[in-house]
């Protein structure tokens, strides 16, 4: 079995007191960093009207992100296709796959806006698995040329489908051999949905086995204390979303250290530092191996943010260092 490859999700978080401009050019370094290093993929993502994600159109993303890196995967994080023709989001990447050939990824989701206003002003207030099973079969009908009218431009090889998926969703992309995406609930069951996912795989012709990529957070510093400092400015952000609905921009580590949480907070951040990979770069090597073990993954993708960029960019160049001695 080849070593299991390592990627970054980037969602242009963004700063207290930093316009969103400033995270999608941070965005575009960071992919360049992640590009020497040696990651596998770099991808971005997709959220509306929530403040502090800056990205909420991946194609346009994507495009920045490729024409200033020159071998890196690139892709989406996902598209969401209740938000979507399946047509325009084949030809949007077909269109970025005949630019960079060879180096763009197609990941899509279901998920629906973060809020009621957010859903009404997308025009999607409700999605069933039924709906996302034929947005995907159609388009894959149109990126293989295969649809009602012809997605243009015509490509002899489309980019690669994966599925950013929980619960149904995995029984989804199993039914049309696709590639997933899996964390969060995924990972809390003991593997069982993911067993699930390969025991009841279709082979497809682009994907005649299952593969497998497990995105969390996974922070590497000096000690395990730092690592974790590390994490509280997303984790405090998740929190302050269930307190008041609003997903905020991070928040600098010194100002979270000694910040007053309430029980309903500290669950949550607990539960977030709970759900990440994180310690020196010994722990973390150990916790990734337990986790491959366990899931049989193909690929760990990293979600990680911080306060401080500095501290990320650190952090981006320990992981790659250390993914170098992963088991095969």
């Amino acid at each position: 079995m080849p070593r299991p490859a390592v990627s970054i999700l980037d969602r242009s978080r963004t700063r207290a007191g930093e316009d969103h401009a400033a995270a999608l050019h941070a965005t575009v370094e960071r992919a360049r960093r992640a590009e020497a290093l040696g990651y596998h993929r770099f991808w971005v993502a997709e959220h509306h009207a929530v403040p502090g994600i800056a990205s909420g159109s991946p194609p346009v993303l994507v495009a920045a992100v490729a024409a200033r890196t020159e071998r890196i995967r690139v892709g989406s994080g996902g598209v969401m296709l209740p938000n979507h023709r399946p047509m325009i989001v084949a030809e949007q990447f077909a269109m970025l796959e005949a630019l960079h050939p060879g180096r763009i990824d197609l990941g899509v989701g279901r998920s629906l806006g973060f809020t009621a206003p957010v859903r009404q002003a997308l025009g999607v207030t409700s999605y069933e698995p039924e709906a996302f099973t034929a947005d995907l079969t159609e388009l894959q009908d149109f990126l293989t040329g295969q649809g009602p009218v012809t997605a243009m431009p015509v490509l002899a090889e489309p980019p690669p489908v994966l599925v950013l998926a929980t619960g149904s969703g995995l029984d989804v992309a199993a039914r049309l051999g696709l590639p997933v995406v899996v964390g969060g609930p995924a990972l809390s069951d003991g593997g069982a949905a993911i067993d699930r996912y390969r025991n009841q795989y279709q082979p497809s012709r682009s994907h005649p086995r299952p593969y497998v990529v497990i995105s969390l957070e996974v922070m590497v510093a000096a000690t395990t204390e730092e690592a974790r400092d590390l994490l509280l400015p997303e984790a405090w952000a998740m929190a302050d979303s269930r307190t008041h609905g609003a997903f905020p921009p991070l928040q600098p580590v010194a100002e979270l250290r000694n910040r007053t949480a309430t029980d309903k907070q500290r669950r949550t951040i607990e539960a977030s530092l709970a759900a990440a990979i994180f310690g020196t770069p010994t722990e973390v090597r150990a916790a990734l191996a337990d986790l491959l073990r366990r899931t049989g993954a193909d690929e760990v993708m990293a979600s990680t943010s911080t306060y401080d960029r500095a501290d990320l960019a650190q952090a981006d160049a320990a992981l790659a260092e250390l993914a170098a001695d992963l088991p095969e």
